[in-house]
Order: C-alpha cells, then sequence, then structure tokens
C-alpha cells in the first residue's frame, strides 16, 4: 500500500534531503612526468651523440661498427669527454617534435573541458632513445566535434613541426662518402621527403646516397610517429578521428586496417604485425561519445588533409629492404636446412 505525504502548506517549502557526491579528479603526478621527460632527454641524447659523431666522420648515422660507439646505445662512450653533449641537436629537435603533437591534444582537451593528463615520454634505449610519448584522457568527451578535434590536432602540430624541421635540415646534410662503409641500418623513406628534397639544391641525388643530419632523423621520427598515430583504427589518433565521423563505420575499418597491416608486415617490415595485433586487441572498442550532433563543415575538409598527412608520412619499409616477416621465415627455412644438413 502506497504511503501518501502529508500536504505541504503554500507558504513553506519542503525539502527532500538528496545526497550529493563529488569525485574531484586525480591529482597530475608532476615529479612523474618530470623524471621521465628527463629521463627521454638523457637517453635521446646518447643516440644523438653517435649520430652526430657519425655525421661528422663521415660514417652512416646508425654505424656501429666501430669501437667508439660500437652498440646501439653507446652509454658508457656518451659519458666519456662530454661525448654526450654532441646529442644536442638530435635530442632537442626530436623532442620539439613529440612535445608539439601531444601538446596539440592536451591543449584541445583544455579547451573542450576534457580532463587529461601531461604528456607521459617514454625513454627506451634505442635507435631513437625514445617510443614516443602519449597523454591519459581521464573523464569522458562530450561531443563528436570535440573528439574529432582532440584526435586531429596532436597529428597535425606534430607533422607541420616535423616539417618545418625537414626543411631547416635537409640543406644540412651532405652527400655519402663513395668510401663509406655501408650502413647496419637502411632507412626507407617516406614520401614527403622526397617532395621536400626535390624543391632543395640538388634535389636530383637520391635519398639513399645523403648522409642525413641528425635533425633531419629527427624528422624522420616525427613522421614515422605521425604515421603509426594516423592508422585509421582502434583508438589511435585515425581510430578517433574515424569515430568521429562516422561512429558506425569504426569497427569495419579497424578490421580493414588489421587486414591490410599483415601482408604489409610480410612484405616490408614485420613491425606492422605487432600493430596489426595491438589493434585486434584493443580496435574493437572505442569509448562511447554523443551521436548527435554530427562532424561537418571544415573537419570534413580537415579529415581529408588527415588522410593525405598519413600518405605523405607512411613508409611501408620504415627500415629499408630487410626485416620482412618474408625475409624472417626465409632465413629461418634456410637455418633448419643447414641444420638437418649436419
Amino acid at each position: 500500500m502506497p504511503e501518501f505525504l502529508p500536504p505541504v502548506s503554500s507558504t513553506t517549502e519542503y525539502y527532500r534531503p538528496v545526497e550529493v557526491f563529488v569525485v574531484k579528479p586525480p591529482k597530475q603526478r608532476y615529479w612523474l612526468h618530470i623524471i621521465l621527460f628527463l629521463a627521454t632527454i638523457f637517453t635521446t641524447l646518447v643516440v644523438g651523440a653517435r649520430m652526430e659523431f657519425n655525421f661528422q666522420h663521415n660514417l652512416p648515422f646508425f654505424y656501429t661498427s666501430n669501437e667508439s660507439t660500437s652498440s646501439i646505445f653507446p652509454l658508457t662512450w656518451a659519458l666519456h669527454s662530454s661525448h654526450i653533449l654532441l646529442g644536442i641537436p638530435f635530442s632537442l629537435t626530436l623532442m620539439l617534435i613529440l612535445m608539439a603533437h601531444e601538446m596539440g591534444h592536451y591543449l584541445f582537451c583544455r579547451y573542450y573541458g576534457v580532463d587529461a593528463t601531461l604528456p607521459f615520454f617514454i625513454p627506451f634505449p634505442s635507435l631513437f632513445g625514445t617510443i614516443g610519448a602519449f597523454i591519459r584522457i581521464r573523464s569522458p568527451i562530450r561531443s563528436r566535434a570535440a573528439l574529432f578535434d582532440i584526435g586531429i590536432a596532436g597529428p597535425i602540430a606534430g607533422f607541420v613541426t616535423a616539417v618545418v624541421v625537414l626543411v631547416l635540415s635537409l640543406p644540412l646534410s651532405k652527400i655519402a662518402s663513395p668510401s663509406a662503409p655501408a650502413p647496419d641500418i637502411q632507412l626507407g623513406y617516406p614520401l614527403i621527403f622526397s617532395l621536400i628534397r626535390k624543391m632543395l639544391p640538388q634535389g636530383t641525388i637520391p635519398l639513399q646516397a645523403v648522409n642525413l643530419h641528425p635533425t633531419a632523423i629527427a624528422a624522420w621520427v616525427g613522421m614515422f610517429a605521425t604515421a603509426l598515430n594516423l592508422l585509421p583504427g582502434g583508438q589511435l589518433d585515425g581510430g578517433h578521428i574515424v569515430f568521429a565521423l562516422a561512429p558506425r563505420a569504426h569497427k569495419t575499418v579497424s578490421r580493414l586496417t588489421i587486414l591490410t597491416l599483415i601482408p604489409m608486415a610480410f612484405y616490408f617490415w614485420m613491425g606492422w604485425l605487432i600493430w596489426a595485433i595491438l589493434l585486434r586487441i584493443s580496435g574493437m572498442r572505442h569509448p562511447m561519445v554523443a551521436e548527435w550532433p554530427q562532424v561537418t563543415g571544415v573537419r570534413r575538409w580537415l579529415a581529408g588533409f588527415g588522410l593525405i598527412m598519413l600518405v605523405l608520412t607512411l613508409a611501408p619499409a620504415p627500415f629499408g629492404a630487410h626485416g620482412s616477416l618474408r625475409e624472417v621465415l626465409t632465413a629461418l627455412q634456410d637455418w633448419m636446412r643447414e641444420r638437418s644438413a649436419q
């Protein structure tokens, strides 16, 4: 039987007590951002020092067969006799490009009132001293327009910065010496490198015959990072753009991207297989965003520009003619034949 409340007089107001819970956003861990930022500067200084040393001695930028820089990450050598200072041009240039990309995301998060962290830089003792940076978004994105702007702002900021660096650094590069040893690792160049190279003096010389300045290598890393982030799938920047434009097509486009990466791994670079697996793990999910209003107007033109950026920055074989899954399988078969012959 329902319980009725007594009537309320016209001269009084009746208030029912209500509990209101306010969830405070977690505090920024500034100390962690600073430590990772400084650690990434250090690791990029180490590899940048090797690149600068090789450049000054007319050696391939990844050459590691001499006694001085015999390691991919020559920490002991870099810390000796202030060699590490040689890495300043590469380190600062690369950090500038990565910072531009992440701040593009971060500033648009702030503009739309989305709670996001400052960039987390990832130091790693590898060819380039880092595997990039990222921000964490800790609150819902309220509209497809906001999702689109946040998603595309990073690639545009990083791409424009990398293009400026490339234009300024390619003239600093020099023709490789005929007597120079063969490079241990040969880069594959995206279309943007060839286009800008043709606009400069001696533009007819193939890029494979050019000894790149370390800052030009930083531009290459920036272009490579832009291409990876613009892959149209999952929760990559390209995936956010696709979801903002057509939420129902996101899963289909993600699957098509995975199916495209698998043959690319077989014929060009086996690293594409890792990206295909990562997209398969997370590519079928995307945080929901209000379906209306749709993305229209200038943003659709910007989506076209995003596709152009992907075409300009994507190198199917980013590390040259070697490293495809086909070559790895062929080498494994040859090894097994030799073992069986013994």
